[in-house]
């Protein structure tokens, strides 16, 4: 059994010990690993995977999804305006919106080829000046504009402070969610997703701890 298997059982096996009530969908970021770490994987029955740029992904996923439409595919990087109609063509889901500019090009995208990605907002969690995302006090005003671009919202997603607790941070994002009956939660990587899951995230997007240490 390849180690990105083995690796995946036992995560489910933690996720499962730790919150046995529920049962979190993971991504498996497989940005920068070449297909030939991918494929066990896909063989061993896991289909989500992540991917932070639209070219490489485009390069590496284009053949394989055509023949396993159970792939599906998830946009975690940050997505540029222009990029969009490229995006379209190979991604199933979209994690990153995160501006109005980035709203009105997929609302336009999608109407050409009829095909609507599953869009989560992104969230500057900590108010990061570095960082992308909509700021909680202004969430409500941006969901509704994405609302009126008939836009697939089905979630919100965060990148917590490095050097805080992830918990404060999950814990306002459940909160965000509930308050705006949004269903979906992107949140939880290698690192954190126990604690992710304790606030449950309901996608965990998980990278090194399936693959290992990137290059």
């Amino acid at each position: 059994m390849h180690d990105s298997v083995k690796n995946l059982i036992h995560i489910k096996e933690e996720i499962k010990s730790n919150n046995n009530s529920y049962n979190p969908t993971i991504i498996a970021v497989s940005k920068t690993f070449k297909i030939d770490h991918i494929l066990p994987l896909i063989e061993h029955g896991h289909f989500q995977f992540g991917e932070n740029k639209v070219q490489e992904a485009l390069d590496k996923w284009s053949g394989i999804k055509s023949k396993n439409e159970k792939i599906q595919l998830h946009m975690l990087g940050k997505l540029q305006s222009n990029k969009v109609k490229h995006a379209l063509k190979i991604f199933d889901y979209i994690h990153s919106l995160d501006n109005t500019k980035l709203a009105n090009k997929i609302s336009t995208e999608q109407k050409k080829i009829s095909k609507k990605p599953k869009l989560f907002i992104q969230i500057n969690i900590g108010n990061e000046p570095q960082k992308s995302g909509i700021k909680i006090n202004e969430f409500g005003q941006f969901y509704d504009y994405c609302k009126k671009l008939e836009l697939e919202i089905i979630g919100t997603m965060c990148l917590p402070p490095e050097e805080k607790d992830p918990s404060i941070f999950f814990s306002k994002m459940k909160e965000l969610n509930d308050r705006f009956e949004i269903p979906e939660l992107s949140m939880g990587m290698s690192n954190d997703y126990l604690a992710a899951i304790n606030h449950m995230s309901t996608y965990l997007r998980i990278g090194s701890k399936i693959f290992g240490k990137r290059n």
